[in-house]
């Protein structure tokens, strides 16, 4: 099987990539599971885009203070430049955003945004309409169910990669290669993704000596439903909060104005710390209220969001819901440059939350994740298309690995609980050693190849969250009790 291209994972910057290159190229995207098992698929809130040539300055400033001072301001400012023109290539192919009755484009705003300019589409389903238009745009084959666990490197030059398909191993050789696989989700307890994203690829990365970057930098969503029986939970979106929800307590209280003037519509990090320190302090429960909102808006506005908590028994927006932070997003990820190259591999790319652009720095803005995916997927098949790489003329030995061993399934359930209790929301050194020992321990054992990734991902966040000894941005280091 040869391939000019092939490119892992099927969301929003796999498939933008895809679609940016000609369909006379033989183009293979691979799938880990179902086409709809991807972060986009479930991406609710909406598109970042500078509102328009003027917003686009402040838009830099609103994402710039998001990433508390780590965000790489030459990439900050490419993604927001060239948002206006991506937001107009997905309008002219065909994509329909949500819009008013004079049929202008409604904008909305959510935390840490100086106003309102995020674009929607089915309501609070962006992800889903976005995600089922690409799969429409794209031209080239691909090939679902099928687990890649190995990319094949030889000389400084990417040479394909290697897939479990239909029970059998095949190699698939490549002139380049595109990672868009995603970030880390089913590495924790509770999380929104979807249940087949968890580092794989960053394992691949670890174990072939590419650089990851700012791995300790992971965000997480302040209002989740953690109560349902799914291992992903249910997102309860910032544009709740930017439409006029509000974080309370039992007692109808607005605890988030403790901790930030701004209260539930601070950044992220300091919403996510707010509820969860707390919850922790007065032992009450925190809960996201609906009551600003007019039952008929409600359901037209969030209309996922309304049919799935009533049917876990709320009857919103009338009744207030119980809710918790949850990891939700990678801001780290597989190092690479403003056109999506990795470097040291020649015709090796990494896009969307897989990469670090340095676009998010210590804390992502809300909804910019769809807009990066979109701008520099395209920026990376624009170069890769300027810059062939031959195949390569001699393939590199392929390891005979065992994928999988029976303790796995225990060991994974075991990682899940050591990274939400000791690399969450507020971290400790002694609990990051403690994950590093059990972790590497693990790595010890007799695991299969597709642990083996997980457990290398894992560790290189808490590798990460060691080397950085003080407070930033997501990165939080309680202080310890000295008793």
């Amino acid at each position: 099987m040869r391939y000019d291209i092939v490119i892992i994972g099927v969301g929003v910057a796999g498939l933008y990539a895809a679609i940016n290159i000609p369909k006379e190229k033989k183009v293979l995207l691979i799938n880990k599971a179902s086409p709809w098992d991807c972060n986009t698929y479930y991406a609710q809130g909406g598109i970042t885009t500078a509102y328009d040539h003027d917003d686009i300055a402040l838009h830099v400033k609103d994402t710039l203070g998001a990433g508390a001072g780590m965000c790489s301001q030459e990439a900050v400012e490419v993604m927001s430049k060239e948002s206006l023109a991506v937001i107009d290539d997905l309008i002219v192919r065909g994509f329909e955003f949500d819009k008013a009755e004079d049929g202008t484009l409604l904008y909305t705003k959510e935390a840490a945004h100086s106003r309102d300019r995020i674009l929607h589409a089915g309501g609070d389903a962006t992800g889903r309409y976005l995600h089922y238009f690409l799969l429409q745009q794209n031209p080239h084959p691909m090939l679902c169910d099928a687990k890649v666990f190995d990319i094949l490197i030889e000389a400084g030059r990417c040479c394909g990669v290697v897939v479990r398909h239909e029970h059998q191993v095949k190699v698939i050789e490549a002139s380049h290669v595109i990672i868009a696989s995603g970030g880390v989700g089913s590495l924790y307890e509770f999380h929104t993704n979807a249940r087949s994203i968890s580092g794989d690829i960053h394992g691949i990365c670890v174990d072939k000596g590419i650089a990851l970057e700012n791995m300790e930098m992971m965000q997480f969503h302040p209002t989740v439903y953690v109560g349902n029986q799914s291992v992903q939970k249910q997102l309860l979106t910032e544009a709740l909060r930017g439409e006029g929800a509000h974080i309370v307590d039992e007692n109808g209280y607005r605890f988030a104005f403790e901790y930030d003037e701004n209260g539930e519509l601070a950044p992220r990090d300091i919403v996510s710390r707010a509820i969860y320190d707390y919850m922790q302090r007065t032992g009450k429960q925190a809960y996201l209220s609906f009551d600003n909102f007019d039952e008929k808006y409600f359901h037209k506005r969030f209309p996922n969001i309304c049919n799935a908590l009533r049917l876990q028994g709320f009857n919103v927006p009338k009744e207030k819901v119980p809710i918790s932070p949850a990891f939700h997003y990678a801001i780290g990820g597989i190092k690479t440059s403003l056109d999506g190259a990795v470097e040291g591999v020649k015709g090796l790319y990494a896009i969307g939350e897989a990469a670090s652009t340095g676009v998010h720095g210590a804390n992502r803005l809300a909804s910019n994740s769809l807009l990066e995916g979109l701008v520099f997927s395209k920026r990376a098949s624009r170069h890769l298309l300027q810059n062939p790489n031959e195949f390569c003329e001699k393939m590199p030995k392929i390891d005979d690995y065992v994928l999988a061993e029976p303790e796995d399934k225990a060991k994974k359930d075991k990682l899940r609980s050591i990274m939400w209790k000791n690399v969450s929301i507020a971290r400790t050194k002694t609990g990051l050693y403690e994950a590093q020992e059990a972790i590497q321990q693990m790595l010890a054992d007799k695991v299969g190849r597709l642990l083996k990734l997980r457990l290398l991902t894992a560790l290189s966040i808490v590798e990460a969250a060691l080397k950085r000894e003080t407070s930033i941005g997501v990165h939080y280091i309680k202080e310890e009790s000295k008793c």
